[in-house]
């Protein structure tokens, strides 16, 4: 057999969101992987989103919800950093 140092990442990054808004304290949460990800904040707006894996292993996160408006931001696998359209952070983690 042949075995490789390297050990190539095929799992589409995602699973549990827990984030929070700096500002506002409004949480954001939810589930999914790779494309399909959807998250509901406390006020019932829900946000669909994708994710995508760089090739130095950073994540890249897109979110839209119904009124038009985005999160975008990375992950270094351990804290997820976004930001809205207005420039409010949002931070939490993935279970």
């Amino acid at each position: 057999m042949i075995y490789s140092k390297n050990r190539t990442r095929t799992i589409l990054p995602g699973g549990f969101f827990h984030l929070e808004d700096e500002k506002t304290k409004t949480r954001v949460f939810g589930y999914g992987h790779g494309d399909h990800i959807k998250l509901k904040d406390e006020y019932g707006n829900v946000w669909r989103g994708s994710a995508m894996r760089n090739p130095d292993n950073s994540i890249v996160y897109r979110f839209r919800d119904a009124q038009g408006r985005t999160l975008t931001g990375v992950s270094d696998n351990v804290v997820v950093t976004l930001r809205d359209d207005k420039g409010n952070t949002w931070k939490g983690f993935i279970d």
